[in-house]
């Protein structure tokens, strides 16, 4: 009989096949005591296991490539983390085994991780995979990952770990569905990039007999448990139609009747831009520059280093527009030279901007590379700050732009409710505003972006966010500036309709979403968006404001 589940749509498409449960390594090894005379093999083997795991992470991610590499590597220096490897010695010097030695340090810095402030809890599933993997070969049994299977599947599992997610194999992996995670967790954000419909924060996913035949709409969030033929059908054809639109789909972004909406690609480096420029990007929207400092967190990296790789990206778009972020650091993003080690709560402390300032050095070099990489490219480069506050954090910034000779655009992101109430006042100091919905989200609702549990909270399509990006566009029309959107709210085709109906100038998303927000942009008026985003705006729920605007574009 044909049931129906609702999780959280992360990624766009339909999936159809038999359930297969993630494996999973032996979690807790047995305590016993080992003689002291055996306490340096232990801590060896130890080590070795740990350098084998952690060179398995960074190989993966020179396979991925692009944002899956910078993801991977940053997780393999978790694995090598100095602390944790002094108290994993520690232990096996008292007379544990290597393996219950590094689970008991892991869990010792798991517990650390969920207790500051919570906002670092979105890294504690990343945390908990390479524990697994390190025990995993200290006992020798099969790793955790993906199921060995001939034939295509859902994958199930109760979270994704990057290093599983980087690597899926589109053919054999139709879609997943997860219990855990949010819209903007890793495996959210890897699995738009992959362009792998995917499912999340569904209670009881690991429920899912073994073998159940499942449908997955990674657009709604709806999996539909034993479909019927009919349902089946429906959504085949849906998905065939959808397919053959997207085929189509080529040129600027607009509406039908001609409103320009440039279409821009959100990237971590180097590695994304040959899908941005197969995607059709008309630029790039946000250049997350972090992952180049998070190759080592111990030092910045030089400004020679930099330079190479900001102009192989703006190389790439010659004439287009590339927003480029600077150094987003602190919270989830922690660097040892940057980042204070002893804040309760990082959501809330020195990051972002706020950590620039502390350290105008690291902020005078990236600048300075960023302008010396733009020397002589016909690109339009714009730089903005993360976690713009107020005018005055606007002013600094733009202050140091300019003392590093910057020939450029000066942007800030609206991440804090207080930026989007005061636009107009921060826009008398930069000349264009981007909005980052998820940090904007997680701000207005008091809800981490990475835990489960609070996912409705960080749905884009809540109100009282919609409130805010229409301040926001509406402040910078005033002001004759742009207002975009960079957040992963601009991938939801329906919810880029909205977003154009706001007023906001463009939109920047994964690349594999371009298409389809091309696609649906071009089916309605401009006015239809308006009218669908005031009716988005007059509900009182995200649910509410999704029926609405859906039931406006099509013509209820």
């Amino acid at each position: 009989m044909e049931t129906t589940l609702r999780g959280v749509g992360v990624s766009h498409g339909v999936a159809i096949g038999e359930v297969r449960h993630m494996g999973t390594a032996v979690l807790e090894p047995p305590a016993k005591q080992i003689p002291a005379q055996d306490a340096e093999r232990e801590q060896g083997r130890a080590r070795q296991a740990v350098e084998a795991v952690a060179a398995d992470l960074v190989a993966r991610g020179n396979l991925a490539g692009g944002e899956a590499q910078h993801v991977l590597e940053a997780q393999a220096m978790m694995a090598q983390d100095p602390e944790l490897m002094a108290d994993v010695d520690r232990r096996i010097a008292v007379g544990s085994t290597a393996e219950r030695g590094v689970y008991d340090a892991f869990a010792s810095y798991r517990a650390l991780l969920a207790n500051a402030g919570e906002y670092l809890a979105g890294r504690v599933a990343d945390l908990d995979d390479v524990r697994n993997r390190i025990v995993a070969r200290l006992l020798g049994v099969p790793m955790p990952g993906v199921p060995d299977s001939d034939e295509p599947y859902v994958l199930i599992a109760r979270d994704l770990a990057p290093a599983d997610t980087a690597l899926l194999d589109p053919t054999l992996v139709l879609g997943f569905v997860t219990e855990e995670g949010g819209p903007t967790s890793h495996s959210a954000i890897l699995a738009r990039a992959l362009g792998v419909p995917a499912v999340v924060a569904l209670p009881g996913a690991g429920e899912l007999a073994e073998g159940t035949v499942i449908a997955v709409d990674g657009s709604t969030g709806e999996i539909f448990v034993e479909p019927s033929a009919e349902k089946r059908a429906e959504m085949e054809s849906a998905a065939a139609a959808r397919k053959a639109a997207l085929s189509t789909s080529t040129g600027p972004g607009a509406t039908s009747d001609g409103h320009k909406m440039p279409l821009l690609a959100n990237i971590g480096g180097p590695g994304d831009v040959p899908a941005a420029v197969e995607a059709g990007a008309e630029g790039v929207g946000l250049f997350r520059t972090e992952f180049l400092f998070l190759d080592d967190s111990k030092q910045a990296p030089s400004e020679e280093k930099q330079i190479t790789a900001y102009r192989a990206v703006l190389e790439a778009f010659p004439e287009g527009r590339v927003v480029v972020r600077v150094l987003d650091a602190g919270a989830d993003k922690p660097l040892d030279f940057l980042t204070p080690a002893d804040e309760p709560n990082p959501a809330l402390g020195v990051r972002g901007l706020r950590s620039l300032l502390d350290h105008p050095d690291v902020l005078r070099t990236q600048l300075t590379a960023l302008s010396k990489a733009a020397a002589g490219l016909p690109v339009y480069l714009e730089v903005m700050a993360p976690m713009v506050a107020d005018r005055a954090d606007a002013k600094a910034f733009a202050d140091a732009c300019r003392a590093a000779g910057l020939r450029a655009k000066f942007g800030a992101m609206v991440e804090i409710p207080s930026a989007a109430l005061r636009a107009r006042s921060v826009l008398q100091e930069v000349e264009f505003l981007s909005l980052g919905t998820n940090d904007l989200a997680q701000y207005t609702f008091a809800a981490d972006r990475q835990v489960g549990a609070v996912s409705r909270l960080q749905d884009p399509w809540q109100p009282a966010l919609l409130d805010l990006v229409a301040m926001s566009a509406d402040a910078a029309k005033a002001e004759g500036k742009s207002c975009g959107v960079c957040g992963e709210a601009a991938s939801d085709p329906l919810l880029a309709c909205v977003l154009t109906g706001l007023g906001v100038t463009s939109l920047s998303m994964g690349a594999a979403s371009i298409p389809y927000v091309r696609t649906t942009l071009a089916k309605y008026t401009l006015a239809q968006c308006e009218r669908a985003a005031s009716a988005a705006r007059a509900a009182d729920s995200a649910e509410e404001a999704r029926v609405a605007a859906q039931a406006v574009l099509s013509g209820e």
